[in-house]
């Protein structure tokens, strides 16, 4: 009796993964081998694109032939991404006076507006809860 709990609890675990997906983020447009790009997965429309609660994140070295970040595990539904390259190892974007970006920075979908950050919506790609989806995310300033 035991042996069989185990194996459908086994299952159960396996049919979890099995339907959780996975995003893969390709960076380009690193103008240095300087500091971290971090890429920063947001689930939630109001901490994005710098707020941190609820998000998950992750820092590679930075790489001008371009990095991948990979988040695995996830359910099903709308995300977006935030990428940003920094040089002076705070793990954050910094920005000038006017809250302008001093270092260099992308968003999912590539949005770049004028004189505002993007929008959740702007940004938003969805996952599906199977197989793997992959995006490009081009930094600049």
């Amino acid at each position: 009796m035991l042996r069989c709990v185990f194996s459908s609890l086994g299952l159960l675990v396996f049919a979890a993964s099995a339907s959780a997906g996975e995003l893969v983020v390709n960076v380009s447009g690193i103008r240095g081998a300087d500091g971290e790009v971090g890429c920063a997965l947001h689930s939630d429309a109001a901490q994005f694109p710098t707020g941190n609660s609820g998000t998950r994140t992750q820092w590679t070295k930075a790489d001008t032939r371009g990095v991948t970040c990979r988040f695995a595990g996830l359910p099903s539904g709308g995300y977006a991404v935030a990428v940003s390259h920094d040089l002076n190892g705070n793990r954050k974007t910094d920005t000038n006076l006017l809250g302008m970006p001093k270092e260099d920075w992308g968003v999912s979908n590539n949005v770049r507006p004028g004189l505002r950050a993007p929008t959740f919506k702007e940004a938003k790609i969805v996952v599906s809860d199977s197989g793997t989806s992959s995006i490009n995310v081009k930094l600049g300033r």
